[in-house]
């Protein structure tokens, strides 16, 4: 059953951070918690702003979106600058636009510098307005690098190389835009070999294994940068984090005996709907 709107009685306008590193299940959470609270969910990832590559930065679907109204998801430049206090002006003008039709923000992404400059910016003026709740959705390190593996590899075949290959410019800058995100980087030799046909194909074979490893290695890296950074961030005061391990849906799913879905309805979602509910 799903809440048509949030608790008005509160002197401060609400929002619902939903924090996490890369795989961790922010997306099913923030979207889950919009449909039953009555909400919106703002992105905070700062890949997923830009337009392109829809399946290497695992963009939210249609189908996936249930029907909740997603903002700041896509609609920049690729080659575009999007910096933390872009996405602070951005974000603050969603959440407005959310609130001001009676709906509850939910603010989701990995990016966790954009997150510190909307929450601290200006002396911490947004937390100063605003209450805020952070549920954390963590999981240990052992788990998380099987499953972006796993999820690297399901990339792999829902079509991440001919993406890379549409997007591939000899003289790319990785340093901005879209083409910061973990898979272009690590693809650019082997797509440079295919174009220059130079290679053979067990050469070329080899090349993209290698590419695969690094894209698996970088994003368990950038894992750890992200779970290091949220837990600098619970330690900040004035912010009400909660975390939240999935440890043991990742393990579920790992065994591969079926039943890790029943496993998030009671680790994850039951806990958080209820922090939620009490919280609004």
């Amino acid at each position: 059953m799903e809440c048509k709107g949030v608790n008005t009685q509160s002197p401060k306008p609400k929002v619902v951070f939903v924090l996490g590193a890369t795989a961790t299940g922010k997306s099913k959470l923030a979207i889950s918690l919009a449909k039953r609270f009555g909400g919106e969910v703002i992105n905070s990832d700062k890949i997923q702003v830009y337009d392109g590559v829809p399946i290497l930065t695992n963009k939210v679907t249609e189908e996936e979106s249930a029907g909740v109204p997603h903002h700041l998801l896509g609609g920049v430049h690729p080659d575009a600058d999007f910096t933390a206090e872009d996405f602070r002006r951005e974000a603050e003008a969603a959440i407005s636009r959310v609130l001001s039709t009676g709906r509850l923000p939910v603010v989701a992404g990995g990016s966790n510098t954009y997150i510190e400059a909307l929450v601290e910016a200006d002396g911490a003026a947004f937390r100063g307005a605003h209450d805020c709740l952070f549920l954390w959705l963590d999981a240990a390190p052992g788990m998380m690098e099987w499953y972006t593996g796993l999820r690297v590899d399901d990339m792999l075949r829902r079509g991440l190389v001919d993406e890379t290959r549409a997007a591939f410019e000899e003289g790319a800058d990785y340093t901005r835009g879209v083409r910061r995100a973990i898979g272009l980087p690590e693809m650019h030799d082997y797509l440079r070999a295919e174009r220059e046909g130079a290679v053979g194909e067990a050469e070329m074979a080899a090349m993209l294994e290698r590419a695969v490893r690094e894209i698996k290695a970088n994003t368990f890296g950038l894992v750890l940068q992200q779970a290091a950074k949220i837990r600098r961030l619970s330690t900040l005061e004035g912010w009400d984090v909660r975390r939240v391990d999935a440890t043991a849906v990742f393990a579920a799913m790992a065994e591969g005996l079926g039943g890790h879905k029943e496993v998030w309805e009671s680790t994850v979602w039951k806990p958080c709907q209820e922090m939620v509910r009490l919280f609004l």
